[in-house]
């Protein structure tokens, strides 16, 4: 309440150009445009008093000016906040958000947010535009980079461990960042996975799949959440009250600061909402607090306080002084979160030069196991892990890469830092390697192009494909063993990079099927932003590891993997299609009526053009293998029956490590609804549990089951949801990843 109150202090002195003012968020102009806005006159905007924060400053420096002349211009001394994009670190750049999410270890991700967090505070940031927290079940869009996955248990703790990594218990402590949830909500169902689209679901779906992140979230305590660029069923979210103020400051009970995303106020008039005035009426009404470079908060406000506005067309009546509570509303969160972060108490907290960095080496060392953690060994046929001696062919257009290596979103990283594949594996003393690219990451000019937009970051090779390819197999026989890096560039992930088809590249492919036909044991790495359909590639490689765009230590932690120095704990945080043409997709389909048993099996569920031989799916969500064979015990259940809302059933599975390797298990527990008042998926992850097995061990994994679980929304409209269990069998899936689990079915009664 202290806090709150000298806000509300301060507030009742300021006049209205004056709060107008701090709900403005211009971008320091040394970063990245990717909006409508034009330039904006940062310098006079400063002198004036009518900035409320900055992002994308690059340096201490650069900040402690800007925020010294914001002071001088600002009548009462309000100071600025300061942000930037920290998605998978700061400067030290760790694994993808969705590799990271193939860990399942909720302290590493922690770890790797607390590390960012005290990069980024040592340079005078005070809030960072991460996690970004939306569940993604279609590999086109591009943004599934930086997304935890296709799961909402799995996302939602995720986000709750990045937040407490970010915050600490207190935002304003030193070395902590205020985190930002986003993109709220649903960006990542747009439609066909085209970035920035509209999103068309079952009210039932946002309830349970894309608001549950945000609520872990908001529990971890997340001080600020930034609106999503999609519409929602038919409402843009930056003019959607009812899910802003209505769900998320009401149901979800957020009190901290909600921001636009980069010009998306002035993307409203796009979405056919209105003119300029109107669109920022809409905004301000739904409950955005500060407008991203836009600028439309600080044109349109003033006219808007002093006459109101009446449109017809847009449905919308605000009188003058309505207007006015509404830019004091919103005033008082951007200056009770200024309050949290401790500036109102001293305008240079993390400016003064007193906060240290981190110690690079920690975190070099961190992102390395992160890597190795991340990465998801597929398939071995006893291949790996390999000897550290022997003669090696390294073949593929990411072995000598850095550039791609850091994957996107890392505004703030040098890809320069990063040891490559090539040099990472020719550390191991007795290797005789022999290196070849093989294969362009692209096949077409015109692709490649558009993907160096903001830098170089692709090349082609003059060679040409036949000349690599030659040579690559010429390697591949040479050698006791070939490792070959495929995948995508970095630029082919993140934001505006929605693709057709996720898939390896034909030139790609076809240098796998060459260097698998030469006879030499083969190890197939995979770099990627993106779930991508493997194709044959599966079963032409000896040994398959999905390695993601791993970070500034990504090559490292991979080839930690190879040869045995880390042992493969990574479990898939989303499904890999077997072909392009069937996304989106994920585990927790709901079943349909086809196929009926004993009927034609023509009339049935699926494509008709692919091959049944290939199912099911061979890398489920949650799939990954070790080193070592782990086997699971029948699991045993307490009671099989429960009763009421305090009712409660231990699920208990042995697991045994019968190999001689370490290892590490994610033990997961899935249930299904098999009769209920609506169709529910056919099954749903509801807890994990992450354990280490030394060789012989066996260990104990208990799950309590509750009717919290059993739970989903009936949701006829957004205002009206409600949560319902219903009494009747429940079927209790238990293993190793979503597909090969073992059943218990129980009763729950009323």
């Amino acid at each position: 309440m202290p806090l709150l109150d000298a806000a509300g202090a301060l507030l009742a002195r300021m006049t209205l150009d004056e709060k107008i003012g701090q709900l403005n968020l211009l971008a320091a102009g040394e970063g990245l445009a990717t909006g409508a806005a034009g330039e904006t006159q940062l310098g006079a905007r400063l002198d004036a008093g009518s900035v409320g924060a900055i992002f994308g400053t690059k340096s201490l420096a650069s900040a402690r000016a800007m925020q010294e002349r914001a002071l001088a211009g600002s009548r009462l001394g309000i100071p600025l906040f300061f942000a930037e994009d920290v998605i998978h670190g700061h400067r030290t750049v760790f694994p993808l958000p969705i590799a990271l999410a193939c860990s399942w270890n909720m302290d590493l991700v922690e770890e790797t947010a607390a590390f960012a967090a005290a990069e980024a505070a040592s340079e005078g940031l005070h809030q960072v535009y991460a996690p970004m927290v939306d569940v993604a079940r279609d590999p086109r869009w591009g943004r599934v980079a930086e997304s935890p996955g296709e799961d909402p248990l799995l996302a939602s703790r995720y986000a709750a461990a990045m937040t407490h990594g970010f915050q600490g218990r207190d935002p304003a402590s030193p070395g902590r960042v205020a985190a930002c949830l986003k993109h709220f909500v649903a960006y990542g169902a747009t439609q066909s996975g085209r970035d920035y689209d509209n999103a068309s679901l079952a009210w039932e779906d946002l309830f349970e799949v894309y608001l549950p992140p945000f609520a872990a979230g908001i529990a971890a305590g997340a001080v600020s959440v930034m609106a999503a660029f999609n519409a929602v069923n038919k409402l843009p979210m930056h003019a959607h009250g009812p899910l802003i103020e209505g769900w998320l400051r009401g149901a979800a009970g957020f009190g901290g600061l909600v921001v636009s995303d980069y010009t998306g106020v002035q993307e409203l008039t796009a979405h056919g909402l209105g003119t300029p005035a109107e669109v920022v009426a809409r905004a301000l009404h739904a409950g955005i607090d500060m407008d991203m470079v836009g600028e439309d908060f600080l044109r349109e406000l003033p006219a808007l306080a002093k006459g109101g506005i009446t449109s017809a067309e847009c449905g919308l009546s605000l009188a003058p002084g309505e207007v006015e509570r509404l830019i004091d509303r919103a005033c008082l969160r951007v200056l009770s979160f200024k309050a949290w972060l401790g500036l109102l108490d001293d305008p240079f907290r993390g400016l003064d030069g007193r906060q240290p960095a981190p110690d690079r080496k920690l975190g070099h060392a961190l992102a390395r196991k992160a890597a190795a953690e991340s990465a998801v060994l597929l398939k071995n046929a006893g291949v790996l892990p390999l000897a550290p001696k022997g003669r090696i062919a390294l073949i593929g257009p990411l072995v000598e890469d850095r550039l791609n290596m850091i994957g996107t979103w890392s505004v703030s990283g040098d890809a320069r830092n990063i040891v490559t594949l090539r040099d990472a594996i020719a550390a191991r003393p007795d290797v005789t390697l022999t290196t070849s690219r093989g294969a362009d990451i692209v096949d077409l000019p015109w692709f490649a192009q558009r993907l160096n937009v903001h830098g170089e970051t692709v090349t082609r090779d003059p060679r040409g494909s036949e000349a690599m390819l030659a040579e690559a197999v010429a390697a591949a026989r040479a050698a006791e063993i070939a490792i070959v890096a495929i995948g995508e560039a970095r630029e082919q992930a993140g934001e505006s990079s929605s693709v057709l088809a996720p898939e390896i590249p034909a030139s790609q492919r076809r240098l796998v099927a060459a260097l698998a036909e030469t006879g030499t044991p083969l190890v197939v790495l995979v770099f990627a932003g993106r779930p991508l359909a493997l194709g044959p590639i599966a079963d032409q490689a000896d040994a398959l590891i999905y390695a993601w765009h791993g970070g500034i230590a990504g090559p490292e932690g991979v080839a930690d993997l190879v040869f045995g120095d880390a042992e493969p704990s990574g479990r898939l945080s989303v499904s890999l299609p077997l072909h392009p043409g069937e996304v989106p997709l994920h585990y927790s389909v709901e079943p349909t009526g086809r196929p009926f048993p004993g009927q034609f099996a023509k009339f049935r569920t699926g494509w008709l053009d692919l091959d049944d031989a290939l199912l099911p799916r061979p890398f489920p969500f949650g799939f990954g293998i070790g080193y070592s064979a782990v086997r699971y015990a029948p699991p045993q259940v307490s009671s099989r029956v429960a009763q009421g809302e305090d009712g409660r059933i231990e699920l208990l599975v042995a697991v045994s490590n019968t190999g001689d390797r370490q290892t590490v298990e994610t033990v997961q527990l899935y249930i299904s609804d098999p009769v209920a008042r609506i169709t529910r998926p056919g099954r749903l992850l509801k807890d994990f549990r992450r354990i280490a097995l030394a060789p012989g061990e066996t260990r104990e994994v208990t799950f309590e089951i509750t009717v919290g679980m059993l739970t989903y929304p009936i949701a006829p409209a957004l205002d009206s949801v409600t949560e319902v269990w219903d009494p009747g069998c429940f079927q209790l899936h238990v293993g190793p990843n979503s597909r090969d689990t073992q059943t218990v079915e129980i009763t729950w009664q009323a």
